[in-house]
């Protein structure tokens, strides 16, 4: 039996919406906080959390959060309530990891159509990451050794090469060799990171422990770096616009600089030179980056998990497949979730919603 943790301080919604899922076949727990909620959630696991966003005791949206940070229940479904009709309330809520959003007043008929939707979604997930989880031992036999003695082997041949006619060599044509060993290394070295960052990260964070907040300098600074490393390996500078508002979100820079990476590797990996990749962070924390590459379908959205990649033998990708799966680990621990929208042909968007430090009271 499906368990549903309902979340709302108005009594009579609680009353309706229970007795109504109830009726459905639903095992229903209720709460009128969202620190309640957050017990609830954490003693019972359940399946499905609908919640309304704007509570005492704790919003939906700071609920979400501390959900999506606590390794229990960071896969949970969630669905958020309001009964202000403004998309930019929807929006926020979707960007900070809610899979689905109602606005009141909400049909029984309604109700019931999101939770089936909802349920049969976690199924899905649920058979993905178990399906992914069976194909990691024969996708690391596989994709690892390549990965790592490639550019091993590339660096060693370019090495001899070297040594053995380095006295008559051009200048010109020791520069390029000298170029290609390099790029070579920084293959070689952003495998062995990214696998020994996935390994690290199975060991989930303190339940409830943010990162501090990142001032907006040293924000734009870690977007910087990642940029720049992703574009040197690509040589895609001259395809990229990026724009950098101002803005303190919680993230860590280490974590923020390697997320920008992957993601713009991304980018330039699936979408052609001399089309445009744009990086964009608004004054309200969230980052966006564009491509008009050849984008993913449902299916391979739904399909994002550990060392996987897309078409491998059809577009000769290199790497493990590593990158989206740190980005979604990553921005976990800082509180959130990427939103990826993809369009076969026409390109991917990742937006990530930063959480914003707490202001003090006056």
């Amino acid at each position: 039996m499906n368990t549903i943790l309902l979340v709302d301080d108005d009594e009579g919604i609680l009353s309706a919406f229970g007795m109504a899922l109830r009726s459905s076949g639903y095992r229903v727990f209720e709460a009128q906080t969202g620190l309640a909620a957050l017990e609830t959630a954490k003693q019972q696991l359940p399946d499905l959390i609908i919640s309304d966003i704007s509570m005492p005791g704790g919003d939906g949206e700071a609920l979400l959060h501390h959900i999506r940070q606590n390794p229990d229940l960071c896969s949970k479904q969630v669905v958020l309530m309001t009964g202000q009709n403004d998309q930019k309330i929807s929006r926020r809520g979707m960007e900070a990891g809610a899979d689905d959003f109602l606005t009141k007043p909400i049909t029984l008929a309604a109700l019931l159509s999101c939770v089936e939707a909802r349920m049969k979604r976690a199924q899905v997930n649920w058979r993905v990451e178990d399906l992914m989880l069976t194909q990691l031992r024969s996708s690391l036999h596989s994709n690892l050794p390549h990965e790592f003695f490639t550019p091993l082997g590339g660096i060693l041949g370019l090495t001899e090469i070297l040594r053995a006619e380095l006295p008559g060599m051009p200048p010109d044509e020791t520069k390029e060799i000298l170029a290609d060993i390099h790029h070579s290394a920084l293959r070689l070295h952003r495998t062995l990171r990214n696998y020994l960052t996935v390994l690290e990260l199975r060991t989930p964070p303190d339940e409830g422990k943010l990162p501090d907040t990142l001032p907006p300098k040293e924000v734009e600074h870690s977007i910087w770096s990642g940029v720049r490393a992703a574009v040197r390996r690509h040589r895609r500078k001259t395809d990229l616009t990026v724009e950098i508002k101002p803005c303190a979100i919680v993230a860590s820079a280490t974590d923020l600089s390697l997320m920008v990476e992957e993601m713009v590797d991304n980018a330039c990996s699936f979408s052609r030179q001399g089309t445009p990749i744009g990086i964009e962070l608004s004054e309200e924390g969230v980052l966006t980056i564009t491509d008009k590459g050849r984008g993913m379908s449902a299916e391979e959205l739904q399909q994002i998990g550990v060392f996987h990649q897309f078409e491998r033998k059809k577009y000769e990708q290199q790497g493990l497949g590593l990158g989206l799966t740190l980005v979604y680990k990553l921005a976990g621990i800082c509180g959130t979730k990427p939103v990826i929208t993809s369009q076969p042909g026409e390109g991917t968007q990742i937006r990530i919603a930063f959480m914003k430090p707490i202001s003090p009271r006056s």
